[in-house]
């Protein structure tokens, strides 16, 4: 806790206002454009004569070029800065998505989606690289839960939007899937321009910070790093090598995997209930609502506790369980209730599990390694966008993904415990060797 007198709690509750809600607004669009194909597909399957597999294989795409650029643009970022950065990343995916509205061919569908992921690239590590830079390590699980809302408020509004641009259908001569890329692409080209006149780039040069709450922040963070041992490498790009990092890109797989495999085919399983577009829209508002409850009080209970692992695993596991009973439960209601609870443990739980990376990694070794991790981890929605219509396909029912979904996410939350075991065991190694002359090299 701080002193009264410690201007810590009011830099921490400027520096909140002035990034998390226009951070989180970014999110948000960035969010409904990457997951409105979920709504487009509705239509856009017949159109283009995608099978399911097809489409699913092309809505993945995405994460392949999310996968290739992620690091490097990290890299770039720390370099050049978040406003300039921010504002190129953000640009060039809302021209991509308006220009999903006139795709005409599969291989056209293809690559736009690899493309918005290339353009996309960056953005969500590269928030949380920036929350490192502006938040003390007791403040980051919370901040990266608020930031997350947004995520689930983008899946809340996203749904009925989608919904009601697709019964747009016809109007000056465009489809309904066409709309739904048009109208989400052009927010994120007019955010592109308040970013570079809005942003700033680091606490040292906060114009909306006083002398001493940016004294204050930067003694805190060189504090901190100082007192849990953290590492800068001295190539950024060798924080790739990092047992450590290795090991927690292995571990957050499932966590993507499980939260873009029930989302993307939310929209589906809802329509099997018989309703209208805009019907399913609004009923999908549910879930999201309680996820945005969850990513504030989950987070919160964390830091309260100064624990992360109970946080991470509960949740992850309390999901697990609602996929596996959602699958055999009668009764549509029912049924439902289940995937809210999935989806509400699915989200809830990384947040926490984000507080972990930068508990070891400081400097341009955390862009680095945040964007390594997310990079690797999001091969997973990758992996459900082609597994989970491949299984569809072949089984003809919903039971079988869910049941797989379930499974990925057990193996995920039980990784938790040998991840801290690592983490822990590599800060105890260093508390008791001498501290080392220069930045090391390899882990």
């Amino acid at each position: 806790m701080q002193e009264a007198s410690s201007p810590g709690p009011a830099a921490i509750r400027k520096i909140t206002w002035r990034l998390i809600p226009f951070l989180g607004l970014i999110y948000l669009i960035a969010y409904i454009d990457r997951q409105n194909v979920s709504y487009a597909k509705l239509q856009m399957v017949g159109d283009l004569g995608l099978s399911e597999y097809a489409y699913g294989l092309g809505a993945s795409l995405f994460f392949i070029g999310y996968f290739l650029f992620e690091v490097p643009s990290n890299v770039v970022l720390e370099k050049v800065g978040a406003r300039l950065w921010f504002t190129r990343i953000i640009l060039s995916w809302g021209l991509v998505t308006i220009a999903l509205a006139f795709t005409q061919s599969t291989a056209m569908f293809y690559i736009l989606r690899f493309l918005l992921g290339a353009c996309e690239a960056g953005f969500f590590p590269g928030v949380l690289y920036v929350l490192t830079i502006w938040f003390p390590f007791e403040h980051r699980a919370r901040m990266v839960g608020s930031f997350m809302i947004f995520s689930a408020v983008a899946n809340a509004i996203g749904a009925p939007i989608g919904g009601a641009l697709l019964d747009l259908d016809g109007a000056l001569g465009l489809r309904g899937w066409q709309w739904v890329f048009v109208v989400t692409g052009i927010p994120a080209v007019l955010m592109g321009v308040v970013t570079l006149l809005y942003l700033e780039d680091r606490p040292e040069t906060a114009r909306f910070l006083s002398d001493e709450e940016r004294r204050w922040l930067s003694q805190t963070l060189a504090k901190e790093d100082r007192d849990m041992r953290k590492t800068v490498h001295a190539n950024p790009f060798s924080a790739l090598l990092d047992r450590r990092v290795i090991l927690m890109s292995a571990y957050y797989i499932a966590f993507p995997l499980a939260a873009y495999g029930l989302s993307y085919w939310l929209p589906t399983i809802v329509q099997g209930f018989g309703v209208s577009n805009t019907a399913n829209g609004f009923i999908n508002i549910i879930p999201w609502v309680i996820v945005a409850v969850a990513l504030r009080v989950v987070p919160a209970m964390a830091a309260k506790s100064g624990t992360q692992t109970p946080y991470i695993v509960g949740p992850a596991l309390f999901g697990a369980a609602c996929l596996v009973l959602s699958v055999y439960v009668p009764g549509s209601a029912v049924k439902f209730a289940f995937l809210c609870g999935a989806a509400a443990g699915i989200f809830s739980a990384q947040p926490v599990m984000w507080s972990l990376p930068s508990s070891f990694l400081t400097g341009a070794s955390a862009a680095a390694g945040l964007a390594a991790i997310n990079s690797v981890g999001n091969l997973g929605g990758f992996i459900a966008q082609n597994v989970v219509p491949w299984i569809r396909d072949e089984t003809g029912s919903t039971i079988a993904p869910m049941l797989f979904l379930a499974a990925c996410l057990t193996v995920g939350a039980l990784m938790t415990f040998p991840v801290q075991a690592v983490i822990r065991r590599h800060r105890e190694a260093g508390m008791i060797a001498p501290p080392p002359r220069r930045a090391s090299l390899s882990h």
